[in-house]
């Protein structure tokens, strides 16, 4: 008699390259919400395997996708968390950028307090990160720009 070997689906090892490629695909394709679910999927992945920058920019491009389906409460929290992630591992400007686009949701959803708070917050961020570089121009920094 043979014998068989059944693999149960918590066997299976999720590749979070492969998903992050896939939720780019769909993100491509205009289908956010399959992408946002997919970056957050993949983002929790990359953080359990210590993947951190990995998981601030999966949190950050579901807060993208969020923030195209005009669902601005969702962006903000996933775009929190990739800030979070991102200045607790000292990668600052992309906190910064993740802020400027909380910022952006909860102006859209007429939290003009959180706003403002975030306003100062990068203000501050800015300013160090300015001091440490040697300029005294207050910039904004983008991933994408």
């Amino acid at each position: 008699m043979n014998k068989v070997t059944v693999m149960s689906a918590s066997n299976v090892r999720e590749d979070p390259i492969k998903l992050h490629k896939q939720a780019i695909s769909l993100m491509e394709n205009s289908k956010f919400e399959e992408a946002r679910d997919l970056f957050i999927k993949t983002g929790d992945l990359y953080f359990k395997g210590q993947n951190y920058f990995g998981a601030a920019e999966m949190y950050y491009k579901a807060g993208e996708a969020a923030f195209a389906l005009k669902d601005n409460e969702k962006a903000a929290e996933l775009f929190m968390k990739s800030s979070e992630i991102s200045f607790s591992k000292a990668f600052d400007r992309y906190g910064v950028s993740a802020l400027e686009y909380a910022r952006d949701c909860y102006t859209a959803l007429g939290n003009q307090e959180k706003a403002e708070e975030l306003t100062k917050k990068i203000k501050e961020v800015n300013q160090k990160l300015n001091q440490s570089s040697g300029s005294d121009e207050e910039q904004s920094f983008s991933v994408f720009s």
